[in-house]
């Protein structure tokens, strides 16, 4: 899950989205209860956004496998 949101937080900076990216600065090192706030943040902004479709489609997958995280 965690090498899922290293991608997201790649793709948000390949496609010029700093901001965005920020949110998943740190994932690596996160406690769980920070991870899965930053997950269901970022899947709130992006779901009305176009442009953020393959990010949105990353971060749906995540959500649904928070409760697995350990």
């Amino acid at each position: 899950m965690v090498k899922r949101l290293v991608q997201v937080r790649e793709m948000a900076q390949n496609a010029g989205q700093a901001e965005f990216a920020a949110r998943f600065t740190g994932v690596e090192t996160m406690p769980r209860g920070q991870l899965g706030a930053a997950v269901i943040g970022a899947l709130t902004f992006v779901q009305e956004k176009s442009e953020y479709s393959d990010i949105a489609t990353q971060l749906a997958m995540v959500a649904m496998n928070l409760k697995n995280l350990k």
